[in-house]
């Protein structure tokens, strides 16, 4: 019963602050004018209709302790005073004010928590000395200890709820400052990418122009060559023109990027070796296997393609230099498959919780409207594995390296 009520009430209170408040008032009101009347012995002034009006100045406006911190502590205190000047029951009546202390600590500054102590120490202290055997020494430092424990744990929930609010702000930031890197990942590879496939274009376009140029001067003398040359202008060009418009879908602002890098040959899958090679010469363990039927494909999508192995293939370097890996490339009939798959064995981090790398693929993989999946393996180890869509053909020959 408690664990389903306590919760229930936590999520009431954070929902509705004054409706809890107002509630907790209700119940001191009650509580105090029941044990006032149980008690007429501890009164010189039996209970009328004066003390309820008095009982419900002290603990009513507690509703409003948000709000009207320090206005609520002074109303609640005087009628307090009140109450037990007028000889009314001494023992009650004495909780609102402390309550209403604490969150004048909580809510207010220091001046007014030290205000608002000082008139709660001063109406504890007469309540408590109108106590039978109580002197009033005893009276004041029982009020002071009483006072300073609300002023406390007052402050304290003031100093948690600031460093909430300051660690809340620095998530918010954490998150922002998180999503502008990721943004700028992304801009980063969409330059890169929109570079080597800029190149593809260049070259597309070299070719339309010597073979126009051919088809031009043999165009009357060898007519059969001049038909040829025009197929493949027909042909460059419409590859071209699929290249170009995924350079112009993602090129946004020019990189600036140094000489060597970007005048750097574009390389492209059939290109995996040289890569294998300085990745086992960086002490990495890799077999590599080349199934279906090999046969040219579009330079960009070559391109995407070894630049998710070798982007793979460097995540594990990073993060688990000590695994085994597998490289695998599947010509198929209406895809092409790119796996890079490691067996874990020293694995330390996981490259697919929001790494740039993985960015990069994702990027890449979908100018082609492709899928790319990376995760822990069952077994243990992980995996990059990529799909890419191609024209229809046959898939009935392998290869192996």
């Amino acid at each position: 019963m408690c664990r389903s009520v306590l919760p229930a009430a936590r999520r009431l209170w954070q929902a509705h602050p004054m409706l809890a408040d107002g509630l907790l008032a209700v119940t001191l009101t009650c509580g105090s004018w029941l044990w006032a009347v149980s008690e007429p012995q501890r009164a010189t002034r039996p209970a009328d209709l004066l003390s309820s009006v008095l009982t419900m100045a002290v603990n009513l406006p507690l509703a409003w302790r948000r709000r009207a911190s320090f206005s609520v502590l002074l109303v609640s205190a005087v009628a307090a005073i009140c109450y037990h000047l007028l000889g009314y029951h001494y023992g009650v009546n004495s909780m609102g004010p402390l309550l209403a202390l604490y969150s004048v600590t909580v809510h207010r500054s220091l001046p007014y928590a030290i205000a608002g102590g000082i008139l709660v120490i001063a109406e504890w202290t007469h309540a408590s000395a109108l106590h039978p055997g109580i002197q009033v020494w005893s009276a004041a430092g029982q009020s002071i200890l009483v006072a300073g424990c609300a002023w406390s744990i007052g402050a304290s929930a003031r100093l948690l709820g600031r460093r909430n609010a300051q660690l809340a702000d620095l998530a918010a930031q954490l998150r922002r400052e998180q999503d502008a890197a990721a943004r700028r990942a992304v801009t980063h590879e969409r330059l890169r990418i929109a570079r080597e496939l800029h190149d593809v274009v260049a070259h597309h376009m070299s070719v339309i122009a010597v073979q126009a140029n051919l088809g031009g001067f043999i165009v009357l003398s060898d007519p059969p060559a001049a038909q040829t040359a025009l197929g493949t202008v027909a042909e460059t060009s419409r590859e071209a023109l699929v290249e170009l418009r995924r350079l112009l879908s993602i090129l946004r602002i020019e990189v600036d990027d140094s000489e060597d890098e970007r005048h750097n040959p574009a390389p492209k899958l059939d290109q995996l070796g040289p890569l294998l090679g300085r990745m086992r010469a960086a002490g990495l363990s890799i077999e590599a296997s080349i199934t279906g039927r090999v046969r040219p494909l579009a330079q960009g999508l070559m391109l995407s393609a070894y630049r998710i192995v070798q982007e793979a293939l460097t995540n594990v370097l990073k993060h688990a230099p000590g695994a085994r890996s597998h490289v695998m490339v599947h010509y198929g009939a209406t895809e092409l498959t790119v796996a890079v798959i490691n067996d874990g064995g020293v694995i330390t981090t996981s490259p697919a919780r929001g790494g740039h790398g993985l960015i990069g693929m994702r990027e890449r993989i979908r100018l082609y409207g492709g899928t790319i999946a990376a995760g822990p393996e069952p077994g243990g180890g992980f995996a990059v594995r990529a799909v890419f869509p191609l024209p229809g053909g046959d898939d009935d020959a392998s290869a192996g390296t």
